[in-house]
């Protein structure tokens, strides 16, 4: 006979694991099948490793800016085999601290390739699992498009594991994955080129916003050409040649697709199963993560909400909650903070100004705050900030906060409290800032600098 199971996940990363260990918490029989590794991309290939290449990227920069504060240091290079290595070590520790995390309240970890065999069951090593419940939290995977020698790009999960830093680069896209990793690589000290098809990177973030930051990612290095993509890639010895859409051609040493995610849903199963899915191949499921299919779920990257690491977690939190809690627990997507680790950083929570103009036109303040930040002024560096507020005006609701600069992820976490619990620009007036510092910007902006 089969083990019975009150839950199986297929996929250990960030929505898996706390939807697998709250379940179990709750004294459920639960096992998570996951074939490559605990944490899922987050953890592994993802915003913990990048993160930790940002700050090495930033290095240089602190060197070269600390003449102007009587420091005499100077930058000798950078040793991108001990930046492995240390990355790994910090991945390996991690990955032990989700297996505990899974197996201390009581979760089965199943190594190996798990796939919906049907109605409540699940294959995975040969074995039939029976479950009252099937969890799909598999997430996402790069895409690259399919040119003729796309094989010799690399994508962002190949990028963890490169033995050797490019001295010339080429980033394709123009996405958050793109625009950090072009930061990323100009801050070690490669040549960095960073191609754009459209017409200005960071599609879905701020006008201002993105016009602010392609401006100061200029001006610290990176190349940006937008309107222009990759139609072929050609080897010629160790070096790669890119040809381009407007008949022009790079000469680079990597090149690097940053051109989207895509569900991993591939082999699973869920379409022999009855389970609907997505032309792009996510996952559909309702706000209860129901698929089509009476017992199967799914959350996460997998069903095309916000592809965040907090998303999938809170959505884990809210169905183990629906399925073994009370049921209150509910999940707003309208007021998602999130954070591009570009250099300077990106932090953002709320509408966007072109958002606000449509959804409430003839009712929407402006706020913008413009300045080079007190450290720059003996730093040398020409870095600017920009802060900006979206209040509508018959309420005086803040609808939206954005922010170009130095740990502006930081400084949106908190506004992000203010604004969860129904800030009003009044009570950020109200609030006396703490001098100097950039985040005081944000009450101490008074004058409309536009209204739509």
């Amino acid at each position: 006979m089969s083990e019975q199971y009150d839950l199986v996940v297929i996929g250990a990363g960030s929505g898996g694991v706390r939807a697998s260990r709250m379940a179990a918490a709750t004294g459920a029989k639960v096992a998570v099948i996951e074939d490559m590794f605990l944490g899922g991309t987050c953890v592994n290939v993802g915003c913990v490793p990048k993160k930790l290449f940002v700050y090495a990227s930033q290095f240089k920069g602190h060197i070269e800016h600390s003449s102007g504060f009587g420091v005499d240091a100077s930058f000798n290079g950078f040793n991108w085999p001990r930046l492995k290595e240390n990355k790994d070590n910090e991945i390996n520790r991690l990955n032990g601290i989700y297996k505990n995390i899974l197996e201390g309240p009581g979760v089965e970890i199943i190594r190996g390739r798990g796939t919906v065999a049907g109605p409540g069951k699940v294959e995975v090593n040969g074995e039939i699992l029976e479950a009252k419940r099937i969890l799909i939290a598999t997430g996402g995977w790069p895409f690259k498009p399919d040119i003729p020698g796309g094989e010799l790009a690399l994508d962002s999960n190949d990028v963890f594991a490169m033995e050797a830093l490019p001295k010339r680069i080429v980033v394709v896209g123009g996405g958050y994955i793109a625009v950090e990793f072009a930061g990323i690589f100009n801050g070690l000290g490669c040549d960095t080129q960073l191609l754009h098809r459209g017409d200005q990177i960071l599609r879905g973030f701020d006008n201002e916003v993105r016009r602010f930051v392609t401006q100061e990612v200029t001006k610290a290095g990176v190349k940006i050409r937008t309107q222009t993509d990759v139609e072929r890639i050609e080897k010629d010895g160790d070096e790669k040649i890119c040809h381009l859409s407007d008949g022009s051609t790079l000469r680079c040493d990597m090149v690097m697709m940053a051109t989207g995610r895509q569900a991993k849903t591939a082999g699973l199963g869920l379409e022999e199963a009855g389970v609907e899915l997505r032309k792009n191949g996510s996952i559909i499921a309702n706000e209860r993560f129901e698929t089509s299919v009476p017992g199967i779920y799914a959350l996460g990257d997998v069903i095309d909400t916000p592809a965040l690491t907090p998303v999938a977690l809170e959505q884990g939190m809210v169905f183990v909650d629906q399925q073994f809690g009370e049921g209150k627990r509910t999940l707003n997507y309208e007021l998602i903070p999130t954070a591009v680790f570009c250099q300077p950083n990106i932090g953002t929570v709320g509408i966007s100004e072109e958002e606000a103009g449509e959804r409430f036109a003839g009712d929407v303040d402006v706020y913008t705050s413009e300045f080079r930040a007190l450290k720059h002024t003996l730093s040398g560096s020409s870095e600017r900030t920009l802060m900006k507020l979206i209040v509508r005006r018959s309420d005086d609701l803040v609808l939206g906060a954005h922010m170009v600069g130095d740990e502006a992820g930081e400084i949106i976490q908190g506004i992000a409290i203010a604004m969860q619990a129904g800030a009003t620009k009044a009570q950020f007036d109200a609030t006396l800032g703490i001098h100097p510092t950039g985040a005081e910007e944000f009450v101490t902006m008074r004058s409309v600098s536009r209204e739509l």
